[in-house]
């Protein structure tokens, strides 16, 4: 895709996907930049204020607001349009009004003879990718949720600090939903390529206190303080969805723990969960399939019962 013109169409352009539409733009990832928002005044200006960000830019981005119509030639859609969140609530909480969202959404959008890749940011992502995908009739390996990208970014952030190193050195992803059951496969994490559980053994004086457990929950429940404290959380999910449409714009196959589904793999099939996984212009093309320690196959196989018990 990256050496013809390129169509990425945002829907939804509240702080996720205004956010968003700015990194694409300064990324310079795609020729056409399409928002659309049912605010339709909100949309105009965001697509006019990021016109104006050009004019010393090396950036050359067509922008410009639309419609569901619009979206047939794009490449990717990204839908970031969700239910309002309430202090209190977790990520589930969220799926009856954010499906009832996407209800009207998906239809108009498949009509215009849509065939590319669709991004899902929405939570509760993980039950709304798979949402998604049934409604849209798209085979599943076009259909990807950012899952617990996000997460793992927080994740390699921890432990940077922790370690003092560059979070680039750091190898390490979250597992499952993307919420309160995700899990953190500590035996696959390394650190300059030495696996992190021998860091932790190899120092004891040093790291002997680390609790995994603690921080595990820490990573999974930041979210909720950044968002009591401003309302939103924007800046690093559209820093990571932006890596997902670079690599499918790109053709990459670039290794992301994306929401995906499974089939067969970690003894799981029919359901949408964050794993490692392969991303390519053609979408998924293969999952990467850890040698999990029972410990973490259980706690993996917990994160995806909580996802099951809210199949469509």
């Amino acid at each position: 895709m990256a050496l013809g013109r390129t169509k990425v169409a945002v829907i939804g352009c509240g702080s996720v996907g205004s956010t968003l539409a700015y990194s694409i733009v300064s990324n310079q990832l795609c020729n056409e930049l399409l928002l659309i928002d049912i605010n339709k005044k909100k949309v105009w200006a965001d697509a006019t204020d990021l016109q104006h960000s050009l004019g010393f830019s090396n950036s050359r981005v067509h922008i410009q607001d639309g419609e569901y119509k619009d979206c047939g030639d794009a490449d990717v859609i990204v839908v970031t349009i969700g239910a309002p969140y309430k202090l209190g609530m977790t990520r589930l909480d969220m799926y009856e009004k954010a499906r009832a969202i996407v209800d009207t959404i998906i239809p108009p959008v498949m009509a215009s003879g849509f065939s590319g890749i669709f991004v899902v940011v929405s939570n509760p992502v993980d039950l709304m990718t798979r949402y998604i995908w049934k409604l849209s009739g798209l085979p599943h390996e076009r259909v990807i949720g950012t899952g617990t990208l996000l997460d793992s970014s927080r994740l390699r952030m921890y432990l940077a600090d922790l370690l003092d190193v560059d979070p680039r050195s750091v190898n390490a992803i979250c597992m499952g939903e993307h919420g309160d059951s995700q899990m953190i496969p500590w035996s696959q994490a390394t650190v300059g390529g030495k696996p992190f559980l021998h860091i932790l053994a190899d120092d004891p004086e040093r790291f002997g206190r680390i609790d995994l457990d603690k921080i595990q929950d820490e990573i999974a429940h930041i979210a909720y303080e950044v968002v009591a404290s401003k309302g939103a959380t924007y800046y690093g999910i559209a820093s990571v969805t932006a890596q997902v449409i670079r690599a499918i714009l790109y053709d990459e196959n670039k290794v992301l723990p994306v929401s995906c589904m499974l089939n067969g793999e970690y003894g799981f099939s029919g359901i949408y969960a964050g794993v490692p996984a392969v991303v390519t212009s053609s979408g998924i093309k293969e999952l990467v399939t850890y040698h999990l320690t029972p410990e973490e196959q259980r706690r993996f196989a917990a994160s995806v019962e909580v996802l099951k018990g809210y199949e469509a």
